[in-house]
């Protein structure tokens, strides 16, 4: 039986690599795709050398050409920390805009069903808790924050459009925070912020008062709802996150417990549009999918302190 060719963008970064590996475990060829600005060749360094993994140094923002039957196309290329899309708004657009574009035309090309990495930022800072797939959001578009939301809500536009004019066969993931070992250090996200901050005895900064919250849900539950999505035949945006909901605070105190560390929480500026709440409303991933994350946060926080512990230093 021939296996199924899977192109995915952003194949290096944090997700994009952690899918690689379960794409590979569930027996599929990868091509994946990374022009490594935010992704690391590190995080696939392990595959390289499988006779069904090949990489391409590639900025999809450019024409996509692939040679042969693909089956699968999964676009998970974006700057998707803050730190990185306050840098590069416009790199930010531009994959959220011409790379959805192009690849949506490779999938249209090979006949192939296509992915979205969506995020729950399309809610922007909500006024519904939880969010449901139904909610429009609360986005404002011309904010410092707007290059990655808009980015995704055009994204999520034109894969629609792709769907109801040349019926393409689409899935849209509404990926809520996520973590696990590879993330970047200097990622500029809560959890390695705390992690590199505890485990060097740093001050662990919080912003706004800490009581913001947040639903953090570890990268193996993710990439397994990733992957009954792309089996499943649901076109309309899905929600997939932890639907459990800690403040900042709360995740500051239990990486310090966890890392036995001496860092004392220190309080900053809440930086601007930075959403209160974030908690995903599952029901429908349930019912879709039969689908729900298992790995309660101390157990993932483990296991992503074990990772950055002889890593913190490469970084």
């Amino acid at each position: 039986m021939r296996k199924k060719t899977v192109v995915i963008t952003g194949g290096a970064g944090f997700i994009g690599s952690h899918l690689c590996d379960k794409l590979i475990q569930e027996g599929h060829r990868v091509i994946c795709l990374d022009n490594l600005s935010t992704g690391r060749i590190e995080n696939i360094k392990h595959l390289l050398k499988d006779k069904n993994f090949r990489f391409k140094k590639f900025n999809v923002t450019k024409y996509i050409a692939i040679k042969g039957k693909v089956d699968y196309v999964l676009h998970f290329a974006s700057l998707a920390s803050p730190e990185d899309y306050l840098k590069f708004p416009i790199q930010t657009l531009k994959v959220g805009s011409l790379g959805t574009h192009n690849t949506l035309g490779l999938t249209k090309e090979k006949k192939a069903v296509f992915m979205l990495a969506s995020t729950s930022e399309v809610y922007g800072d909500p006024l519904e808790h939880p969010q449901q797939e139904s909610y429009w959001g609360n986005v404002n578009p011309v904010g410092v924050r707007g290059c990655y939301d808009e980015g995704k809500r055009f994204a999520e536009a034109i894969t629609m459009a792709y769907h109801r004019v040349h019926h393409l066969d689409t899935r849209i993931a509404r990926i809520f925070n996520t973590y696990g070992p590879r993330m970047r250090i200097n990622d500029g996200r809560a959890i390695p912020n705390f992690i590199y901050q505890a485990i060097t005895h740093k001050p662990i900064t919080a912003y706004g008062s800490g009581r913001q919250t947040r639903s953090f849900c570890y990268i193996s539950d993710l990439t397994d709802g990733i992957y009954k999505l792309i089996l499943s035949s649901f076109n309309d945006p899905l929600n997939l996150g932890n639907p459990h909901e800690f403040t900042i605070l709360e995740l500051a105190k239990q990486i310090l417990a966890l890392t036995a560390s001496k860092s004392k929480i220190i309080f900053k500026a809440l930086p601007q549009d930075d959403p209160r709440q974030r908690q995903p409303d599952i029901s429908k991933a349930k019912k879709v999918l039969n689908w729900q994350p298992h790995i309660e946060l101390e157990e993932g926080l483990k296991k992503t302190v074990e990772w950055f512990r002889p890593n913190f230093y490469s970084h």
